[in-house]
C-alpha cells in the first residue's frame, strides 16, 4: 500500500545553518542588550572567542553515536559478563536555559556476540553530551544507541549531573544533584543483574 506523502506545509524545514559571521553579531547583540559596549577593549574579541566556544560545547551535532559504535569485535573467548565503563566525565548545556550541565556517566552492556572498544562508550556520552539537552534524553540516547548497534543482552545507563540552571538562577540551590538510568534487556528484567551492575557503580552521588 503506497503511503500518502505529507502536504508540504507539514514537512519540517530546518533552517539554513547561520554563518560565523552571523553569529558573532548574534553575540554582539546580547552584550550590547545587557547594557555593555562590545566595542570596547575588554570585549572586542569576546564575540569570536564565544563562537569558537560554541563549536567546542556543542561539537556533538557534528558526531554520529552510531557510526562511534561501528567497529565491534568478536574475538571474546565466550565473555558474556558486565561490561562497565564508570564515572565517564562530561560537560553539556541545558537546552532551556542553555546553561552547564556537569556530570558523570556509567554505562554497562552485557554482550551477546560482540563487544566494542571501551573508548568507543567513552565517545558515545560525548556525542550526546556536547548537544543542547536534557539530562532525562541524554540517558535514555545513549543507552538506546548502544542497545541498536550492539544488540547486547541488556543495557544500563547511570547518569549524575548537576545543573547550572538550578545553582546560579531560579532557586539558586547548589550541590543538588540530579541522577537518572535507563535500563535495557536483562538489566530491567533480572533483579540480580541490575544489582550487580548498581553495586559495581556504587552509591550515585557519594563521589
Amino acid at each position: 500500500m503506497s503511503r500518502v506523502k505529507p502536504a508540504a506545509s507539514e514537512v519540517p524545514v530546518t533552517p539554513a545553518r547561520p554563518s560565523r559571521t552571523d553569529a558573532e553579531k548574534a553575540v554582539e547583540t546580547l552584550i550590547r542588550w545587557a547594557g555593555d559596549d562590545p566595542g570596547r577593549e575588554g570585549l572586542k574579541d569576546t564575540p569570536e572567542r564565544v563562537v569558537r566556544s560554541y563549536e567546542e560545547f556543542f561539537a556533538g551535532y557534528a558526531l554520529d553515536p552510531v557510526e562511534i559504535l561501528s567497529r565491534t569485535f568478536e574475538e571474546t573467548d565466550g565473555y558474556d559478563e558486565i561490561v562497565l565503563l564508570k564515572d565517564i566525565d562530561f560537560e553539556s548545556h541545558c537546552e532551556h536555559h542553555m546553561v552547564p550541565i556537569i556530570g558523570r556517566a556509567h554505562v554497562a552492556y552485557l554482550p551477546k556476540r560482540r563487544v566494542v572498544g571501551i573508548s568507543k562508550l567513552a565517545r558515545v556520552v560525548e556525542a550526546y553530551a556536547k548537544r543542547l539537552q536534557i539530562q532525562e534524553k541524554m540517558t535514555a540516547q545513549i543507552a538506546n544507541t548502544i542497545q541498536e548497534v550492539l544488540e547486547p543482552r541488556g543495557v544500563a545507563v547511570v547518569v549524575e549531573a548537576e545543573h547550572q540552571c538550578m545553582t546560579t538562577r531560579g532557586v539558586h540551590k547548589s550541590g543538588v544533584g540530579m541522577v537518572t538510568s535507563r535500563m535495557l534487556g536483562a538489566f530491567r528484567n533480572n533483579p540480580d543483574t541490575r544489582r550487580e551492575f548498581l553495586s559495581l557503580v556504587g552509591r550515585p552521588g557519594s563521589h
